[in-house]
């Protein structure tokens, strides 16, 4: 990261070189600059929540891909995303006076601009439409579609519904269907994307106050954060441009953007206040600490990437938007750690100390920061050690058996797909969907589409219907509507639209013969082919993030075991996240408490995504922890002495900043949308149990296992890593021999 040269027989400090003096020379224009940029990516990502969409599960290659926007091209009106729940109330929606103004509205739909395919119960012939009349006869249903992209449809929404909602005479309106449903969730995602950030930084501010003791090196980390989280904001704007990005990618860029600018601010402001406590002056304190804590960070943000950049070998937008956020998110937090804040610390030297709150709570004189081992956290870190190394058979083996444990209920996931029900029961569009599923026959607006292009006679079409009526998860085939070569069926389901009977209607329909092309798409094949997409991928993806992440470590470390003991021992962190997922939002325990609708499965894209985040934030801990233990084996040489060293080192470090992140998530999960509360409890929960099970227990245990085979390698991957690979400071190796020195034990929290 930087070279310190001093010329022989000189006097005074080292001069700063390479990295530090680039990032040091001029650090008022530097800090000048940054806070240009930062205005210009205000305004650059101003609005971009208005440009994000709320869709991006299908796999766009898919045939219910290719199916839906035939259909839609074709036969506008077998697509409906608008569904109108008309309630006559205690009267019959065959009432004439209720059967009257339904068509008057009915007919007011019809003429807005940018609708559609309009449909209902009213139509001249109502037996073609049994499905749109509720069960006890005072509820049904009018069916439209809002034709052009989803911002232009959404703004169509926005524009006509108020409009049809409520009182019309003797009926009641509300407004639903899919479209209705993104939209509600895109509005209530950036709701509470806003109160998030409202509960998140205070507390996050009032944690570091109480992890630095000086209010001014608290403020550091958050600065860095809020850099990060307006410039990614304004790569996402860019993004719109030429891709789609899915909404959901602004709660990922909040909770990375403030979590690992903390993670990285704290690693390095840390060790800055260690070297300054030693005697060092400001700039030779900088220029160690990015020699040291700076190459953590930097392979801690590339580990963070890779994973992330997994998602980009996925095809659903959904998990590429993750992607393009984390990335950006990630590297801007480490472009600002290891840019701005060196010359933010040049500037203050000593005073990054200033306005110790801790004071306030002390009698007598304060202890320097970070200058003994004596401090209580630096003591209960040494005794932890210490337990842990003298059993660690016990601790590798009882660790391992609790995460093995709470990952259990995963082995009974179910897949399904996003629906209303992510929303608040509350919800108007969830109200009306509700209904649908509570008093209406089949599915109406979720049952299955089948495309048949090439000419057929009516007699095949006929013969191709009744083969379609006699599949046993069939409750009615309409159909077929003709127009040219192309023709469509209307098949629905007994069930729900998206349960394991329709998952296997959808294989059963494709199977079916037809003497034409047909094709089938539908909630429930949107849902089959999303699975399958991403079982196609998944040992890709995996591969990827074990392959590079393995390289990595090995360039951190130049072991052999070390990697592969980061891959599996981090796999295994995140086994309670997904045990827990599933015991709690697929099997409804806590929905109450949690205030969310259980559907009875997980959203297909989740546990991917859920993965590759926590599994980067595992990473970033892990290397936050093996750096240290790698720059005391090659001081010293005494492998047990380097473990207990690091984890005394780093052990308070990481769990402050595995809370503090938690505490960003945990603002994250209190969203009312399931899906994000999911995703921000399930990896509040994941980078914890890394921190404090994993990290602290396990890891070590393992390290005092393994021994000094820990750190071998055969001789031309040594020679490799001697020359390519990277670590935390510049030290020769001791030879074996080498006796232990004493040396300071620091506080990891100072």
């Amino acid at each position: 990261m930087t070279e310190v040269n001093r010329p022989p027989g000189a006097a005074g400090p080292p001069r700063p070189g390479g990295w530090t003096r680039f990032v040091t020379a001029r650090p008022r224009l530097s800090l000048l600059v940054a806070l240009v940029i930062t205005a210009l990516a205000v305004l650059a990502g101003s609005g971009v929540a208005d440009r994000l969409g709320s869709g991006g599960w299908e796999d766009p290659d898919a045939e219910s891909t290719y199916a839906t926007k035939a259909l839609e091209r074709e036969f506008p009106a077998s697509q409906p995303n608008l569904l109108l729940l008309v309630d006559a109330g205690d009267a019959s929606v065959d009432d004439p006076a209720v059967a009257a103004e339904a068509r008057r509205i009915v007919a007011r739909l019809a003429e807005e601009k940018g609708v559609t395919g309009v449909g209902s119960y009213w139509q001249a012939d109502a037996s073609a439409a049994p499905a749109l009349r509720a069960e006890d006869g005072h509820e049904a249903l009018i069916a439209a579609r809002i034709t052009g992209e989803e911002k232009q449809a959404g703004e169509t929404l926005d524009r006509i519904a108020p409009e049809l909602r409520g009182a019309h005479g003797p009926v009641e309106v509300s407004v639903g269907g899919p479209i209705a449903v993104r939209h509600e969730m895109q509005t209530t995602i950036q709701e509470d994307l806003v109160r998030a950030e409202v509960i998140a930084l205070p507390v996050t501010l009032v944690l570091l106050v109480m992890v630095f003791g000086s209010a001014v090196a608290a403020l550091l980390p958050l600065g860095i954060g809020i850099v990060a989280i307006l410039g990614t904001n304004a790569v996402l704007r860019g993004l719109t441009e030429v891709t789609d990005v899915s909404v959901f990618a602004m709660n990922l860029t909040t909770a990375l953007g403030l979590g690992l600018a903390v993670d990285y601010a704290l690693f390095i402001v840390r060790r800055f206040r260690e070297e300054l406590a030693t005697g060092a002056e400001p700039l030779t304190a900088v220029g160690t600490t990015l020699r040291t804590a700076g190459r953590t960070v930097l392979f801690s943000a590339l580990t963070v990437a890779v994973s992330l950049a997994a998602m980009l070998l996925f095809p659903q937008y959904f998990l590429r938007s993750f992607a393009y956020a984390g990335i950006a998110v990630v590297l801007l937090a480490a472009a600002a750690a290891l840019i701005l804040l060196p010359a933010a610390l040049v500037l203050l030297g000593h005073r990054v100390n200033a306005l110790d709150l801790r004071k306030l709570f002390r009698r007598g004189q304060p202890k320097a920061p970070d200058s003994t081992a004596g401090a209580p956290e630096g003591r209960a870190w040494t005794r932890t050690a210490n337990l842990v190394m003298r059993r660690a058979p016990f601790f590798a083996l009882g660790t391992t058996a609790v995460l093995v444990l709470l990952g259990l209920p995963f082995l009974g996931v179910r897949f399904g797909t996003a629906d209303d029900r992510q929303l608040p029961s509350s919800a108007e569009s969830h109200v009306v969907q509700q209904h649908i599923r509570d008093g209406f026959p089949g599915s109406p607006g979720g049952g299955l589409e089948v495309l048949a292009e090439g000419r057929a006679t009516p007699a095949q079409y006929a013969a191709y219907k009744e083969r379609i009526a006699a599949l046993p998860e069939v409750l009615r085939v309409d159909g077929p509507l003709v127009k040219g070569e192309s023709a469509y069926f209307t098949v629905l389901p007994k069930g729900e639209a998206v349960d394991d009977p329709a998952q296997r209607l959808v294989d059963d329909l494709r199977a079916t013969r037809a003497p034409f092309d047909t094709k089938v798409t539908g909630a429930a094949a949107v849902l089959v082919d999303s699975k399958d997409a991403i079982a196609d991928r998944l040992p890709l993806a995996a591969a990827f993030i074990a392959i590079v992440t393995l390289l990595l470590v090995f360039l951190l470390t130049g072991s052999v075991l070390i990697p592969v003991q980061a891959v599996v021992l981090n796999a295994l962190s995140l086994t309670a996240m997904f045990g827990a997922v599933v015991w709690v939002f697929q099997d409804g325990h806590l929905s109450g408490l949690l205030g969310f609708t259980s559907t009875g499965s997980i959203e297909t894209t989740l546990p991917v995504l859920m993965f590759c985040v926590a599994f980067g934030l595992s990473m970033d801990y892990g290397v936050f922890l093996l750096s240290r233990i790698k720059e005391e084996y090659d001081a010293t040489g005494d492998h047990d002495e380097a473990v207990r060293h690091g984890l005394q080192r780093t052990g308070g470090l990481i769990t402050a900043a595995a809370v503090i992140l938690a505490v960003v998530m945990v603002a994250i999960g209190t969203s009312r949308v399931t899906n994000t509360k999911m995703l921000g409890l399930g990896i509040a929960l994941a980078v914890l149990m890394d921190a404090m099970i994993v990290r602290s227990l396990l890891v070590p245990a393992v390290m005092r296992l393994t021994g000094r085979a820990t750190w071998w390698a055969p001789g031309p991957l040594r020679r490799f890593h001697e020359r390519f690979g990277l670590s935390e400071g510049e030290s020769t190796p001791a030879p074996e021999t080498a006796p232990v020195p004493e040396r300071d034990k620091v506080s990891a929290l100072g």
